[in-house]
């Protein structure tokens, strides 16, 4: 369903929800199941390049790698990680990936 977007091309398979899950440390069945709907919120809570560098930093590439792709410098990579997961953590964009949020 996803196979023209930033996340499908360091991917092999629509695995969004289970490394939300992963990072949220919940249940597989409290993050949205639709696929489409679950990137649409992705898309809509961070930036591009912030999309890009999660895909990037979920599909295990090397540091090198993404320094590389996204023309960061060592400083630049670490700032922009920190200020990537710092923003996941948030509570309002945590809460927009819960199934139940979508059923109001």
């Amino acid at each position: 369903m996803l196979e023209n977007t930033v996340w499908r091309q360091f991917h092999d398979e629509n695995n969004v929800k289970e490394i939300l899950s992963e990072l949220y440390g919940v249940d597989t069945l409290e993050i949205i199941n639709d696929e489409k709907e679950l990137y649409g919120v992705l898309k809509a809570k961070l930036t591009k390049k912030e999309l890009k560098l999660f895909a990037m930093e979920s599909a295990k590439l090397s540091a090198e790698t993404i320094q590389k792709e996204c023309n960061y410098s060592d400083e630049e990579l670490e700032t922009a990680k920190n200020k990537l997961y710092k923003k996941m953590k948030q509570h309002k964009v945590r809460y927009a990936f819960r199934a139940s949020s979508q059923d109001s």
